[in-house]
C-alpha cells in the first residue's frame, strides 16, 4: 500500500483501541484451542496479536542452501524433517535424531535430553534450525540447535509458498503449542481484515521525518515483500512506541506547570557564583564554612537550582552523579536555600539505613548554622534537622509531627513515613528524593502534594530535587525521567583516591584479596566483605553473609576484629554495628547490600565482593564506591566465576573503567532497556521494537515532536486520535491525571 493511501487525522480508519476491544477468535483461521494457546502466551486481543513482532526473517531469495554451508559454521537452515527416531542412551537420556532436507542437501538434528522434540517435530514440518554444523562418523549433523517451527504439517501448499519469499519469525511457544507459521495466518488474516488504519501522527511530521503511514508500516513489518521494507517499518514503529512514551512525560510536565502554585525563593545563582562578593545568607554561610572548595560541577549545578528556586514555576529538576561526585552538599544548599526564606525542606530516601546515614550528614554539615526565630529571646536559633522513619517511636513521632506541622523543624529527612496522612509541614519549601529509582512517580506526587496541606487549598507546590547515584544513560533519562530537567555531576572532589579494582579469577587471586584486607587493617584501616545472600539457598549457589562471618573469622581472617550487618537483624543492631566499624573497633565488617548506598566511612579501603557475578554493574559499581574516601590507596576485589551469562562483560567492565556514566552504557548494551524502563512504573507497554542504544536519534526526534505538538495544542484538543491513543497505552491514574481537564 502507498503512502497516498494513508489517512490523515479526520479520515476513517481502524484505531488500535477498536483492535484492543476485538478478542482474538473473531478470526475465522483460529480455533478455540489455539486461542487457550495465545491467551497463555500474552494475546488476549487483535491488539496483542499485531504487536508480536517477528524477531527476525530469512529471505529464502538470499538464503545459502544446507549444500553450500560448511562443517564448523553457524547457520540458520530451513528445512523439512523427513524423519524421526528416538532412543535411550546407556546412561537413560532420551536422544531425538532427525533426519532434515531443504532441497540442495541433508544433514542430522540431534536434541539430547529432549524427549518433547519428537512431538514438536513430526515428519513433514518445515522448521529453522539454528546452530553450529558438525561431522559425527562421516554425516552432517546439528547438536541441540534453536527452532523455530515456520510450517507444521497442517500447513497447506499455499502457506508452504509464502516460505519461498521473505519469511517473518515469530517468537512463537512451542511450550504454549504455537509455532511461527501459525502466528504469521492469524497475523495475515487480521491484516486483511482491518483495513485501513488511523494515523495519529500528523502527516507533515510524518513527511518531515521521512516515516511511513501506519498502514504500510504494519503491513511491511508483518508481510513483507522484501527485507529492504523491514526496517522502514520497525522505524515508523519504534517512533510510535518512543514518541507516546516522550509524549506522556511532556503532557505530566505542562499540566504540572499549568496548575502551578510556586514558591519564589530568596535565593540567587550569584550565591554560588560570586564567591566573596555574595550577598550574606544561610546558604553563603554554608558553603563559606565547608572544609573543602566545590568543584565546579558542583557550582554549576547550584547555580542552575538555584535560578529554578526563584523562577515562577516549580522546580523538577534530575540530578545525576556518579558515586562520591558530592550530590549531598548540592542537596543540603537547595534544603537551605528553602529554609533561608522561612521555608522547609524534606529529604526521603528508600531506606532506613540511607535515611539515618543522610541524616547524620545533614546534622554534620549544618551544626554551625543559626536562622531566625522571632520565638526566641535571642531572636535566633541553630538549624534543626530531625528524622523520621517507620523506627521512630510513637511518642517520638507525635512529638516530630507537630514540630514539623508548628514549623518548628527546618529539615526532615525520612523514608516512605514521609508520606503518611499524619505528617503535615508548615511550609514545605524544597523537596528532595535520593535514589529516585526506588520510588514511584505517585511517590513523588504525594510528596509534592504534602506542600498544598490537607486541602489542597492554601498551600504551594515544593520546588521538587530528584537524585539519582546510578548513573544512567541520556537515553534512558529521557524515557524514565522525561518530565524533568537534567544537571549532571560529571566531576569528582580533588582528593578522591583512584579504586583499583580486580576481578579474582582463581584461588590465586582470593588469596592475594584478603591479605590486602590484612595488611589494611593491620595498619589501621578497614574494610568491606559483601555477600548476595543472608542465609543459604539450596537453589542459589551463594554464600551468606552468616556462613561467611564465620568462615573468615576461623580461616582467611583469622585475628582481625570481624562484624556483622545484615537487613535482618534488629535496627539497634544495625546501628551497632556501623558504629563499630566507624570507630574501628571492627575491622571487617561482613554485609549484605544494606551498605551499597550512603555509608561513608574514610577509613574502609578494601571492598571484597562474594559471588560478583549475580551482582549487576550498577550494584557492584555503588559497592565499590564504599571506599575510596579518604587519603589513602583503596581496592575492590570481584570474587567470582565468569560462568553466569554476561558475567565476563559485566566483571571485565568493572576492572577496566570506574566511569559510572560510561559502565551505564556498558550495562544497558548488555542487558537491554527492559530493566531500566521498569522503573518508569506507567504504561501497558514498554518499548517492543524501539532500542535505546540503536534509535537514539529517533528518541530525540520523538520528544521535538511533543514538545512542539503539544505547545501548540497542550491538551490535544486538536488530535483527538492521538489522545485517545494515549490514554490506551497509560494506565487509568496516569492517564487521569494527565487528561483531568
Amino acid at each position: 500500500m502507498s503512502e497516498g493511501a494513508e489517512e490523515g487525522e479526520s479520515a476513517p480508519g481502524r484505531q488500535l483501541r477498536q483492535l484492543r476491544d476485538l478478542p482474538v477468535d473473531v478470526l475465522a483461521s483460529l480455533s478455540a484451542k489455539k486461542a487457550d494457546a495465545l491467551a497463555t502466551w500474552g494475546v488476549a486481543n487483535v491488539l496483542d496479536l499485531l504487536t508480536k513482532y517477528p524477531r527476525r526473517y530469512i529471505d529464502r531469495s538470499r538464503q545459502a542452501d544446507l549444500a553450500e554451508l560448511a562443517v564448523g559454521e553457524q547457520a540458520v537452515v530451513l528445512a523439512e524433517v523427513r524423519r524421526v527416531g528416538q532412543r535411550r542412551a546407556r546412561n537413560g537420556r532420551a536422544i531425538v535424531e532427525l533426519a532434515v532436507h531443504d532441497g540442495t542437501g541433508a544433514m542430522k538434528v540431534v536434541f539430547f535430553n529432549q524427549p518433547w522434540r519428537a512431538r514438536q517435530l513430526p515428519a513433514g514440518t518445515e522448521a529453522l534450525f539454528f546452530g553450529k554444523l558438525d561431522e559425527y562418523r562421516g554425516a552432517r549433523q546439528m547438536v541441540n540447535p534453536v527452532v523455530d517451527v515456520v510450517v507444521g504439517t497442517e500447513g497447506s501448499e499455499k502457506a508452504r509458498e509464502r516460505t519461498l519469499r521473505v519469511v517473518p519469525v515469530y517468537p512463537a511457544s512451542a511450550k504454549a503449542g504455537l509455532n511461527s507459521w501459525e502466528v504469521g495466518v492469524w497475523v495475515a488474516e487480521a491484516l486483511q481484515r482491518a483495513g485501513r488504519f488511523a494515523d495519529p501522527l500528523p502527516e507533515q511530521w510524518r513527511t518531515e521525518l521521512e516515516l511511513l503511514g501506519r498502514t504500510e508500516a504494519l503491513t511491511a513489518i508483518h508481510l513483507p515483500e522484501s527485507m529492504a521494507v523491514t526496517e522502514p517499518a520497525r522505524q515508523r514503529l519504534a517512533f510510535d512506541e518512543l514518541f507516546r512514551l516522550q509524549l506522556a512525560l511532556v503532557l505530566r510536565r505542562r499540566v504540572l506547570e499549568r496548575d502551578a502554585r510556586a514558591i519564589r525563593h530568596r535565593v540567587s545563582p550569584l550565591e554560588v557564583t560570586s564567591g566573596a562578593g555574595a550577598p550574606p545568607s544561610l546558604v553563603t554561610e554554608f558553603l563559606r564554612a565547608l572544609p573543602f572548595a566545590l568543584t565546579g560541577a558542583q557550582r554549576r549545578a547550584l547555580a542552575v537550582i538555584f535560578a529554578d528556586l526563584a523562577g515562577p514555576l516549580p522546580m523538577h529538576r534530575l540530578l545525576q552523579g556518579d558515586v562520591g561526585s558530592g550530590k549531598t552538599v548540592v542537596a543540603v544548599a537547595a534544603l537551605l536555600a528553602a529554609v533561608q526564606g522561612g521555608h522547609q525542606g524534606a529529604l526521603m530516601v528508600p531506606t532506613e539505613v540511607l535515611a539515618e546515614q543522610h541524616f547524620f550528614a545533614v546534622q554534620a554539615l549544618t551544626e554551625s548554622l543559626v536562622v531566625e526565630d522571632p520565638g526566641r529571646l535571642e531572636g535566633r536559633r541553630p538549624v534543626r534537622t530531625v528524622l523520621l522513619t517507620n523506627r521512630t517511636t510513637a511518642k517520638e513521632r507525635a512529638r516530630l509531627t507537630a514540630d514539623l506541622a508548628g514549623g518548628d523543624v527546618d529539615i526532615v529527612v525520612g523514608t516512605h513515613a514521609l508520606l503518611t496522612d499524619d505528617v503535615a509541614f508548615a511550609s514545605l519549601g524544597v523537596a528532595v528524593i535520593d535514589e529516585q529509582h526506588r520510588f514511584g512517580v505517585e511517590q513523588r506526587a504525594a510528596l509534592r502534594d504534602k506542600g498544598r496541606g490537607a486541602t489542597g487549598e492554601e498551600g504551594a507546590d515544593p520546588d521538587l530535587l530528584v537524585m539519582t547515584a546510578t548513573p544512567i544513560p541520556r537515553t534512558a533519562a529521557m524515557v524514565v525521567f522525561g518530565d524533568l530537567d537534567m544537571t549532571v555531576l560529571d566531576e569528582l572532589p580533588p582528593g578522591r583516591t583512584p579504586i583499583e579494582t580486580h576481578w579474582a579469577r582463581g584461588p590465586l587471586d582470593e588469596a592475594a584479596a584478603w591479605e590486602r584486607v590484612r595488611i589494611e587493617a593491620e595498619d589501621g584501616r578497614r574494610a568491606f566483605v559483601v555477600c548476595p545472600l543472608v542465609e543459604g539457598s539450596d537453589r542459589v549457589v551463594a554464600r551468606s553473609a552468616t556462613e561467611e562471618f564465620e568462615r573468615l573469622a576461623k580461616g582467611p581472617l583469622t585475628g582481625l576484629r570481624l562484624g556483622l550487618l545484615h537487613g535482618q537483624m534488629p535496627a539497634a543492631d544495625k546501628e551497632a554495628a556501623m558504629s563499630a566499624f566507624r570507630s574501628g573497633e571492627t575491622q571487617v565488617l561482613v554485609a549484605t547490600t544494606v551498605v551499597e548506598v550512603g555509608v561513608d566511612v574514610p577509613e574502609a579501603t578494601v571492598m571484597v565482593i562474594l559471588d560478583a557475578e549475580r551482582f549487576g554493574i550498577a550494584q557492584l559499581h555503588q559497592l565499590r564506591g564504599r571506599v575510596g574516601r579518604g587519603s589513602w590507596p583503596s581496592w575492590c576485589y570481584l570474587l567470582g566465576s565468569g560462568e553466569v551469562a554476561g558475567a565476563e562483560e559485566r566483571l571485565s567492565a568493572l576492572e577496566t573503567t570506574s566511569d559510572g556514566f560510561e559502565l551505564a552504557e556498558v550495562d544497558l548494551r548488555l542487558r537491554g532497556e527492559g530493566t531500566i524502563l521498569g522503573a518508569r512504573q506507567k504504561g501497558r507497554s514498554d518499548l517492543l521494537l524501539a532500542s535505546l542504544t540503536r534509535d537514539r536519534a529517533l528518541l530525540d526526534e520523538a520528544r521535538r515532536v511533543a514538545e512542539e505538538l503539544t505547545a501548540e495544542d497542550p491538551v490535544l484538543d486538536a488530535h483527538p486520535l492521538l489522545a485517545d491513543e494515549l490514554r490506551l497505552f497509560l494506565d487509568e491514574a496516569e492517564a487521569e491525571f494527565l487528561f483531568k481537564s
